[in-house]
């Protein structure tokens, strides 16, 4: 059974009305992220999100790159 049956995504996800429990539950998931690559947490939302993405391109760009005639990846 879902904790919040009544409430809406945009409820649930609204800083304003996000019930206490999940916005506890999503500050435990951060830093749990946040120690798997530093010792201290991000400053904010925005530098976790930017520091993921660059994380995940460099792992994703070197898969998706056309191979050269040699069968190596282009360095782009």
């Amino acid at each position: 059974m879902m904790p919040h049956p009544r409430s809406t995504l945009a409820d649930l996800y609204d800083p304003l009305t996000m019930p206490q429990d999940l916005a506890r539950a999503h500050a435990k998931l951060d830093r749990a992220v946040d120690l798997c690559y530093r010792k201290d947490p991000f400053d904010s939302d925005r530098k976790r999100f930017e520091f993921l993405f660059e994380r995940w391109e460099g792992l994703v760009v070197p898969v998706t790159q056309p191979k050269n005639k040699r069968g190596q990846r282009s360095r782009g």
